[in-house]
Parts: C-alpha cells; structure tokens; sequence
C-alpha cells in the first residue's frame, strides 16, 4: 500500500486502554450507536478508521477526552451485523499516524487531519535483525506478569509468528497501563519497542518486590 492512497481525514475511534500496531489484525464489537455510524461511513467509503487511546480525564475537565497525538490507522476487513445490532468487526492495522487538527462537523463521531510521515516506514517489509533469543527474558518475565493479572497467552502460537507479529502482540495484549501502550506504539521501530517493553517491566518488578502495585 502507497502512502499516496491513504486518507489525510479520518473518522477516530478513541479507545482507552487499546492500541493496535502495523500488520497486525483485532476483532472489534462495535455497539455504541456513533461509533456504528462510524462504521456504516467507512463500509460505504474506504474502510478506514483511525484508533486512537483518549488521554486521562482529570477532575472531570470535560466530557469529551483529549486525544493523544499518535495513533494507528486500521483497514476494515471483515464486516458482520449481529441480531441484535452490532457490528463485529476484524480491522488490520496499516500505518501510524500524527492529528495533525481535529475537524468538527455535524457527525456523531469525531473526525481528524492527520499526518504519516514520522512514519512511512511501516509500510516496508525491512528485514529484522533481531532473533527470538533476544525476546527470552521478555517472554519469561511477561508470562510471570500475564499470570498475576489472570491473563492467558498462548504462547507457543506467539512463537510461530513473525517476530514483530509477536512484539507487537505482546504490546497490544500486555496489562500495562494507557501510558504505557502509548509509548510502545510511538516507539520508533520494533527494536526500540522491544527495549520499551523490557524497561516498563523492569518497573514492574522493582515494584513487585516493595510490596506495591502498579495499576
């Protein structure tokens, strides 16, 4: 895909908690009335839509949440309307992008300007030098902190993808916090991803071992 063929105005589906990387592929359940107009919009157009985390609502400053600056465009792939309304959906990531300006219309959902170009590189198939032996550690010390939460990985599935199918997955399904997911996905590449990764649960267990719990 060409970076010519790419929207610069998005509808955005902020989403706390939840990001989504370049060449990966997540199963939405869409049932908030906007956000179905949302997608019946972009069935009829292109099918893309932006996702993007919210930022922290302090002392109820307002009720629409400020957004963070960097987000992932997805591509609609698969399209079903349940019985009773909802729309699952499969969206694959294609490119992270900066708002460049929100734009304001009469739509139920919010709509952004956006910019690509601190991150054409997700669009090549570069070569990774790094090799699963560099994720061991990672991998050891996730599945400790996957455990604790009550998450279930499968993790020899994990292994037989790509390595950055396998990072990336391991970011997007990882218990961090809406700080944390955020500085993974605007990490530059996938090895400086892997370091961000290994630093956030070296904090982890710092924390572990002072009796304290990071939320």
């Amino acid at each position: 895909m060409k970076l010519s063929n790419l929207p610069n105005k998005i509808p955005v589906f902020p989403l706390s908690n939840f990001i989504i990387f370049p060449k990966t592929s997540v199963p939405l359940n869409v049932f908030e009335p906007r956000y179905i107009d949302m997608i019946n919009d972009s069935i009829k157009t292109n099918k893309f839509i932006g996702m993007i985390q919210p930022k922290k609502i302090i002392n109820n400053e307002s009720l629409i949440p400020k957004l963070h600056n960097v987000g992932c465009l997805g591509k609609i792939i698969t399209f079903q309307e349940s019985d009773d309304g909802r729309f699952l959906i499969e969206l694959k990531g294609i490119i992270r992008f900066e708002i460049t300006k929100e734009v304001y219309s009469n739509k139920k959902y919010r709509e952004c300007e956006i910019d690509y170009k601190k991150f054409d590189g997700d669009l090549t198939d570069k070569n990774k030098d790094l090799k699963f032996s560099d994720l061991e550690l990672i991998f050891k010390d996730l599945k400790s902190l996957f455990e604790k939460r009550g998450f279930i990985i499968n993790w020899k599935a994990l292994e037989k993808q790509s390595l950055d199918e396998t990072i990336n997955a391991l970011a997007m399904a990882s218990p961090f916090s809406l700080e944390e997911k955020q500085v993974l996905l605007e990490a530059k590449n996938l090895d400086n991803r892997k370091s961000k990764i290994a630093e956030i649960l070296s904090t982890y267990t710092h924390d572990q071992y002072n009796n304290t719990t990071v939320q």
